[in-house]
């Protein structure tokens, strides 16, 4: 994952928490908040142009996710036909170290205060 885009996932998270949409009460759900129960792209075009901001072919970004389901599911069931699913797919898989990492940096600040 290419440093702008984690830190544009990073950001996302951030205004998250800074809503008050993920907090100390629910860690275990930060990444299906933030990256599962909503799309993160909407639009086939805003799509395409997020490969582009980001340097990422869509060829790089399909074999990323074909990947991670067939590790996953034993099978790739999302739909590979647009950018915009793709892009959506793809930000979930990185969103995983993203949202892990921000867990990990709140559950340490957590300690500090306590």
């Amino acid at each position: 994952m290419n440093n702008s885009m984690t830190v544009e996932l990073a950001a996302h998270v951030q205004d998250l928490i800074e809503c008050g949409a993920l907090h100390n009460d629910n860690f275990d759900e930060w990444h299906n908040i933030a990256f599962n129960e909503d799309y993160y792209i909407i639009g086939y075009y805003k799509a395409e142009q997020w490969l582009k901001e980001h340097d990422l072919s869509a060829f790089e970004a399909i074999s990323t996710i074909v990947d991670y389901e067939n590790e996953n599911f034993g099978e790739c069931t999302t739909k590979l036909d647009n950018a915009e699913s793709v892009v959506n797919m793809y930000t979930y898989i990185m969103g995983l170290e993203v949202a892990y990492d921000a867990v990990e940096a709140a559950e340490l600040a957590l300690e500090d205060i306590e």
